[in-house]
């Protein structure tokens, strides 16, 4: 995936976020855009002032985080390769493409594919 379309990926990502269920059907329609809603998240602020943060990790191959903390929840993009995310007891393997939500509590990420592996974690922490 070239760098300009992670970063219409991010852009998209951030924007259904932001918005919501808004409709871009006719943008769509005139423009040929594709928007796919890759994760849709309710959640209450704990504060009308967030820091938001985007951060790309790399992820050598075999690696394995020590069991972390993030400032705040979000969503994570992986970029490319495969990754075991253990989070409340459970292990789930994410894959390149794919989207999941981080509680931003304790948890352990490892490379679980046969290369270097790529997040990007949208973090929201509570503005100091």
């Amino acid at each position: 995936m070239s760098k300009i379309q992670t970063i219409k990926l991010i852009l998209a990502t951030l924007i259904a976020l932001s918005f919501g269920s808004i409709s871009a059907v006719s943008a769509q329609e005139k423009t040929g855009l594709n928007r796919t809603v890759l994760l849709d998240k309710k959640l209450e602020l704990p504060s009308p002032n967030i820091d938001a943060k985007v951060i790309r990790v790399a992820f050598p191959f075999g690696f394995k985080t020590p069991w972390h903390t993030h400032e705040g929840p979000g969503p994570r993009y992986v970029v490319k390769g495969t990754l075991k995310v253990v989070e409340h007891g459970k292990a789930r393997t994410y894959s390149a493409g794919e989207v999941f939500w981080e509680t931003g509590e304790l948890m352990s990420v490892e490379n679980v594919g046969n290369d270097a592996a790529e997040l990007i974690i949208f973090e929201l922490a509570q503005g100091k």
